[in-house]
């Protein structure tokens, strides 16, 4: 598969062209990487109104991914969780109401967006969750959700994989969204990798109608490298508008490092990488298996990732110095779990030397309590909680304040209490599980 964009820069570079232009390093090395980070000159296209290479890159994306249009953000999911939202909204049709269903477990880039779009939300909780970070939603419950409103809604807004590697069941869920007439938009930020599975389990072929991914999470991209699709299968229109909404909310300064390296990745997942990706799965699924003879209690989840559940006496913080103590740095860790990511890129070395690092387990496995479900009641609308006047208070002392914003810190940005709601004593117990000091309130 061509690059096209790569091959512009480097012959921008052969060409030891003078750049009275920007960037300012005019691309003389101090980290080394200069030289390939370049401006809209003449022929880079403009990635807001690609007709050159950036559009023949993503062309290129498109065939990959078996879109009706994949587009390049170099500002991640969040920048793309903005424009799916807004390509929802005000592409709805007509008798639809500018309401998005969520499930609960969204990424703080979504509450932002609501601010910024001023959307109205309809929550979808878990009927049980374990951890901030899932909100299982069956296809029965949204079904309930959605025959109760008055209305359909512009889109149903789902998270899968979640960020212990929780899947959602998007097949049946997609079949509810489309037979009460509305939109399913899925932040897949930690699964571009799935459309190269056999069979794929990609958002775009389980049903959904937008999906963003970054794909530098799983892929070898730079990152802040994400992409925004349009399914196949999605209402005509919103591919005419994608760029409109990519613009809107993005940087008229895109990385071409980023989009170099969005290129590239092109031809890494054209030329062999399903068989690649398979013999990472294969690594870590014995790594699973040792994992479990070594005593630790593996999770469900994506085939990437793996989730530790902590024993009794440890937390998962704990188990992350544990690792570093043996040269490894893991994804994430709270009280509760640790998640290790893994791509083609590992090797089964290092996968031996986090195995190393973690030893055996002789602590006896954690029931971890079902968490409470922060149902707090909405004051305002999450637009005017957060471009009210707030202030940052200790978190003990905001029982029936007002959130003003979300506090939780990334990973895994999933917030305990939205902007425009109440804080009540379910919350107050959440951010004492998961050490959270401070958080704003309204003023």
């Amino acid at each position: 598969m061509n690059t096209p964009v790569v091959d512009f820069v480097k012959r921008y570079i052969e060409s030891d062209t003078v750049r009275l232009h920007m960037p300012g390093h005019k691309g003389k090395s101090f980290l080394g990487c200069e030289s390939w980070d370049i401006t809209e000159v003449k022929g880079a296209d403009a990635l807001f109104e690609a007709e050159g290479i950036l559009a023949q890159s993503e062309e290129n994306a498109t065939n990959l991914f078996g879109s009706r249009r994949t587009c390049y953000s170099t500002e991640g999911s969040s920048h793309c969780i903005r424009a799916m939202l807004y390509l929802a909204v005000t592409n709805r049709p007509a008798g639809a109401s500018p309401t998005v269903v969520a499930a609960r477990n969204v990424h703080r880039a979504f509450v932002s967006a609501a601010a910024l779009l001023d959307l109205d939300v309809e929550w979808l909780w878990p009927e049980e969750s374990r951890s901030l970070c899932g909100c299982p939603v069956t296809p029965e419950s949204l079904d309930r959700m959605l025959s109760a409103l008055p209305s359909p809604p512009a889109a149903v807004y789902l998270t899968s994989p979640d960020y212990l590697g929780g899947m959602a069941e998007l097949s049946s869920l997609a079949e509810v969204c489309h037979r009460h007439r509305t939109l399913l938009a899925v932040d897949n930020a930690h699964g571009s990798y799935l459309r190269f599975l056999e069979p794929s389990l990609h958002p775009l072929d389980l049903g959904a109608d937008l999906c963003c991914d970054s794909a530098h999470k799983t892929l070898p991209v730079l990152t802040g490298g994400a992409y925004l699709h349009i399914s196949k299968s999605a209402p005509h229109g919103l591919e005419e508008h994608v760029k409109t909404a990519l613009a809107l909310f993005g940087s008229t300064s895109p990385s071409y490092l980023t989009l170099c390296s969005l290129d590239l990745c092109n031809r890494y997942l054209a030329e062999g990488y399903p068989a690649r990706l398979q013999g990472a799965i294969s690594q870590l699924k014995l790594l699973k298996v040792k994992l479990k003879n070594l005593g630790w209690q593996v999770e469900e989840s994506d085939p990437l990732r793996v989730t530790l559940k902590a024993p009794q006496g440890t937390t998962g913080q704990e188990l992350a110095e544990r690792l570093r103590l043996g040269g490894v740095e893991c994804e994430y860790a709270d009280r509760d779990f640790l998640v290790l990511m893994a791509t083609p890129e590992n090797t089964p070395e290092e996968l031996e030397q986090a195995l190393t690092a973690l030893g055996r387990n002789q602590a006896p496995p954690t029931n971890t309590p079902f968490l409470p479900l922060a149902k707090g009641k909405r004051v305002c609308s999450i637009r005017q909680a957060l471009f009210s006047p707030h202030q940052l208070i200790p978190s003990r002392e905001a029982l029936g304040r007002t959130c003003a914003a979300p506090t939780v810190g990334c990973p895994p940005a999933v917030p305990i209490a939205v902007a425009g709601e109440e804080i009540g004593p379910e919350a107050l117990e959440l951010f004492q599980y998961y050490n959270v000091s401070t958080v704003d309130v309204l003023k």
